[in-house]
């Protein structure tokens, strides 16, 4: 991870507990016996290599060029354990140096990795003191050797350790650090070693196929290579003898660790902006304190070929990660490292370059951005190995590695191979139009919702959450599955039960539920949307026809004044529960924007009518053409309810100074664009202004017009608070509208507008004395629209600060038992948020009316194996009726915090009761955990599991260290314990001291995973 030459300490506890090897084993041997995994890792995502095919590395032969990188997931012993089971075979051991431990671990700020993306850390070398860091290693190689033989995986060693060490050629001679290289070079002097061996020997009989034989032919020597990994800014002249003092005094094969800095920073810069991440923020001064190119290909030529004197091998390690400035609070500090698919293009272009300087002579390490998606592109150069962190950060974690050595196993073919310059160029090249290359293949930053984590019962899915993701609740994973089984009926019966509106939002929702699938920590989101749009097509039409009108079960009535996706909704929701409804609308058809506004290669018409002739079918009474002064009072006198969704019409902000009067306001454009089939006059030269939907509308209609040349939408801000989808962006650059960001206009004439660059500052737009003009024929404001007050004050609904009207949280106006719904309610928003509105209010005027409400949830069960088949597999979108294929099923099996911990500290285990509605209950043990926040960044609740989840302490010291309610095991039966209140109090088994909820997660632990008391 990334290197701090210098850093202000904190204070800080976050410190690990390393796990005796005794008891590390039995954790082993229970765990497997009893859930059929190991630190997490389940049996189904055990590599085995299967084909026998082989690479040489250092004269060692293994069966899968993948490994951690030096890092979080290589510091403890059950992380290197869990790589192992997962596919790991070349283990680069996470970095020691002179300053270890405590000293180190309290420089280090927490949290200290943030991977919602690309990946940032303020890491450094590991945590632990210097010899425990031995001993884990130690650990971990005894450890790989009995699991491999036992489960069958290998009946050879088929792994190698690497280790790393930096950051000085004076830290590097200490007794510390050269003890620690010599220990490694031969280990079977140290007391761990010999503890290790002892344990297994006298414990042989709990193996079933592990030999003495076996424990005594473990090698003693754990790692004859060694990666070196220098500061910022470290003279060529200290890297050299550095490399000449290990190769030649200790006598270890050498790689070096480059920085991306090696490309120059014009090179870094345009790559980086190109890729959509012009938004993080570096100088030049580390490229220019950094290894020179001049300095150091004359330098690795010497080191190679001092290595081949000594029969050793001298490679590259790329690369380290890349420094960039913290802007955006994504860690405490000032300067973090970059990762991941940021830092993908870096890497494999400097690895081009030395490439190329060596004519593919020079043996590459490669560690940067790889993941199961271009591990093949990769590996086919040549380069050997491959180790990986940010991906296995991600949800999935260690089984990600399964994948990719999959991947790679039927490409092994023995040693370290000449490299393919071509092969390297050929995936240069193809970075800009590589998609999973480009910063907004993802659509979304943070996944996290406002739902607070609970204590228990936390698994989640996020795409149907009303909080981050589908506003209507849909039972997305129930209906996912059944498109993908084919049973389109049984699906759109699903869908229909929460979604009024179902073709419209099949074809045109805005899909939060997407930008919240937890697939979007994998590759891409599932194509919830299109799915959904494979029901509708398949079996609304017949759903219509079978449509049934349910008697009315009361005399009372509804009028809906509107008959927009939210009037229609409300409609709907009420009258297929029994309730007459009445619906009065001003135009002559229904579905309001829809209809009118959003053009017809967005939507087409028939789809449109899909969902009116729902609503006519269940009963609804449509009334067109109906005067727009409605009078509530005189309407009550009819109807015991009024909803009124009138939307969001009246024309909105216009930024120009000068010829205001010109301007073409969005909805009557659009409205006048559709009815004339795309022929309005535009001009040639058309700009746009705005940044949300409805502007890429007006833009992608404009380009389509006859005559028009081209179309400029220009923002007054960045793309980054862009209001737009992702999507709705996307597909107006495919159509060819130019985007100017930091623009606004500020006089028009006809002809010429004229425009201001602005500048951001605290994410405002500012505006800078700089202006410019451009061509002209129309301009069109796309800012936003307004909605009439006057209808509501003329009815006497209170208005609040704003100018909405003042509502409930059922919708309710000041007015009893009127209600407001969609646009008309707060401006304009989305199709689905009106269906959500329609959802409320029909649950509110139910139970109002003592009736119960039809929004029931189907039980549709994905089977237990298949959703841990699917965890940590990388795959591309399907074809839409079968994405959901994909689905994680995250209310059903969720585990983020356990996949994504690399220390294992998150751990879910079962507990048989009814007090719990998940059979799966997320316990954090606090001794395996160093705070490094990544369990946060991915929980798809606002918490933190290593915070909010219960926690088993193993010392009195981290108990006290805790504000977490958990519990510290004091003998058999006893603990001390800390609730929900924060009440400290011992506990004995069986006393009513603590929550039945606690007294559970206790007795599971004691009875069912004893293994995890230290």
């Amino acid at each position: 991870m990334g290197k701090h030459p210098e850093r202000r300490c904190l204070i800080m506890s976050a410190e690990m507990r390393p796990i005796p090897f005794g008891k590390l084993i039995n954790w082993m041997k229970t765990e497997y016996q009893k859930d059929q995994s190991i630190f997490g890792i389940h049996v189904n995502k055990f590599y085995k290599n299967t084909s026998g095919k082989m690479i040489e590395m250092f004269g060692d032969k293994i069966s899968s060029p993948v490994g951690p990188a030096a890092g979080p997931n290589s510091q403890l012993a059950q992380n290197i354990v869990a790589a192992y089971l997962a596919g790991a075979r070349f283990m680069e051991l996470k970095t020691v140096q002179i300053m270890d431990g405590e000293e180190l671990a309290a420089c280090i700020p927490r949290p200290c990795i943030n991977v919602e993306d690309e990946g940032y850390n303020v890491e450094w070398s590991t945590e632990l003191k210097v010899v425990e860091a031995r001993d884990e290693y130690v650990k971990a190689w005894f450890a790989i050797h009995v699991v491999a033989k036992e489960l069958g995986i290998s009946d050879i060693r088929d792994f190698i350790f690497n280790i790393s060490v930096g950051y000085t050629l004076e830290g590097i001679k200490t007794p510390k650090i050269d003890g620690f290289i010599s220990d490694m070079l031969d280990a079977s002097d140290t007391e761990i070693w010999k503890e290790c061996k002892q344990f297994l020997l006298e414990n042989i009989d709990v193996f079933d196929n592990v030999s003495i034989k076996d424990i005594e032919n473990i090698e003693k020597s754990i790692s004859p290579s060694i990666t070196i990994s220098t500061m910022h800014g470290c003279p060529p002249e200290e890297i050299n003898s550095i490399v000449e003092h290990l190769v030649t005094v200790k006598g270890m094969h050498t790689y070096v660790k480059c920085n991306p800095t090696l490309l120059g920073y014009d090179y870094a810069r345009n790559t980086l902006d190109k890729l959509g991440y012009d938004y993080l923020s570096f100088d030049d001064h580390h490229f220019n304190d950094d290894l020179q190119w001049k300095d150091a290909i004359p330098m690795f030529t010497h080191l190679q070929k001092l290595a081949k004197e000594n029969g050793l091998v001298f490679g590259l390690k790329l690369t380290n990660t890349f420094p960039v400035q913290i802007k955006r609070d994504e860690l405490p500090g000032e300067e973090m490292y970059m990762s991941g698919r940021a830092l993908f293009p870096l890497s494999i272009s400097l690895a081009q370059k030395l490439t190329e300087a060596f004519d593919g002579e020079m043996p590459l390490s490669y560690s940067g951005g790889a993941d199961a998606l271009n591990i093949e592109t990769i590996f086919e150069t040549g380069i050997r190995p491959v180790t990986v962190c940010t991906t296995i950060l991600k949800p999935g974690g260690y089984e990600r590695l399964k994948q990719m050595a999959e991947i790679c196993e039927p490409l092994l073919d023995g040693g370290i191979k000449k490299i393919s310059i071509d092969k390297l160029t050929t995936i240069v090249e193809g970075l800009p139009t590589s998609k999973y290359n480009q910063k907004y293949i993802r659509e979304i930053g943070s996944r996290k919702s406002g739902s607070e984590l609970p204590l228990f019962d936390c698994f989640k899915s996020p795409c149907n959450a009303d909080d981050v993701g589908c506003p209507i609740e849909q039972q997305i994973p129930e209906y996912l599955k059944l498109v993908s089984e084919g049973k389109y009926k049984e699906a759109f019966d699903v869908i229909s039960i929460d979604n009024a509106a179902p073709a419209i939002t099949g074809t045109i929702c805005d899909h939060q539920c997407q930008s919240a699938c937890t697939r979007v920590d994998y590759e891409e989101s599932l194509s919830i949307r299109d799915v959904k749009k494979v029901a509708v097509l398949a079996a609304q039409d017949n759903f219509i026809k079978e449509t049934e009108i349910k008697e009315l079960k009361t005399a009372k009535k509804v009028a809906v004044i509107g008959a927009g996706v939210g009037g229609t909704a409300t409609a709907l929701f009420l009258r297929r529960n029994g309730v007459h409804v009445d619906v009065f609308e001003k135009r002559d058809k229904p579905m309001g924007v829809v209809t009118y506004i959003i053009p017809e290669f967005r939507i087409a018409t028939e789809m449109i009518e899909r969902d009116y002739n729902l609503a006519v079918a269940a009963g609804v009474n449509f009334n067109f053409n109906v005067a727009a002064d409605f009078d509530v009072n005189e309407l009550k006198k009819d109807y015991d309810y009024v909803v009124i969704a009138i939307g969001s019409w009246l024309k909105g902000y216009n930024p120009l100074n000068t010829g205001k009067e010109l301007a073409l306001e969005s909805l009557d454009f659009l409205e006048k664009s559709k009815d004339s089939n795309l022929s309005l006059d535009l001009g040639k030269h058309v700009v746009v202004v705005g940044g949300g939907d409805v502007s890429m509308d007006c833009a992608r209609s404009a380009i389509r017009t006859a005559g028009v040349e081209d179309v400029t939408l220009i923002y007054r801000r960045i793309r980054q608070v862009m209001p737009a989808t992702t999507e709705e962006f996307n597909e107006a650059i495919e159509d060819g509208v130019v985007i100017k960001f930091l623009t606004s206009p500020i006089e028009y004439d006809g002809k010429t507008l004229t425009c201001v660059k602005n500048e951001l500052v605290n994410n405002k737009a500012k505006s800078t004395d700089e202006t410019f003009t451009m061509e002209c024929d129309t301009i069109i404001n796309a800012i936003g629209t307004k909605v009439d007050k006057s209808a509501y004050e003329r009815n006497n609904i209170e208005l609040n600060e704003w100018g909405y009207p003042q509502i409930n949280n059922k919708n309710e106006t000041s007015l009893e038992n009127v209600y407001v719904a969609g646009d008309g309610k707060a401006g304009a928003k989305t199709i689905v948020k009106a269906v959500a509105d329609a959802k409320l209010i029909a649950i509110d005027v139910l139970d109002k009316l003592g009736l119960s409400n039809d929004f029931v949830r189907a039980i549709v069960l994905e089977n237990q194996d298949a959703l841990y088949d699917k965890k940590g597999t990388l795959q591309e979108r399907l074809e839409a009726k079968f994405d959901g294929l994909r689905c994680l099923t995250c209310d059903q099996v969720c585990d983020i915090c356990s996949d994504v911990c690399p220390n294992r500290a998150n751990i879910s285990i079962n507990v048989d009761s009814d007090l719990f509605d998940q059979k799966q209950q997320i316990i954090h043990v606090d001794g395996m955990c160093n705070e490094c926040g990544n369990c946060g960044t991915f929980c798809p609740h606002s918490g933190r599991p290593y915070k909010d989840k219960i926690t088993l302490f193993w010392t009195e010291h981290d108990f006290v260290d805790s504000t977490n309610v958990g519990f510290l095991p004091l003998s058999e039966n006893q603990f001390k314990v800390r609730d929900e209140k924060g009440n400290i109090f011992n506990y004995t088994i069986g006393d009513k001291t603590v929550s039945e909820e606690v007294a559970t997660i206790i007795d599971a632990v004691v009875n069912e995973y004893s293994y995890l008391m230290m």
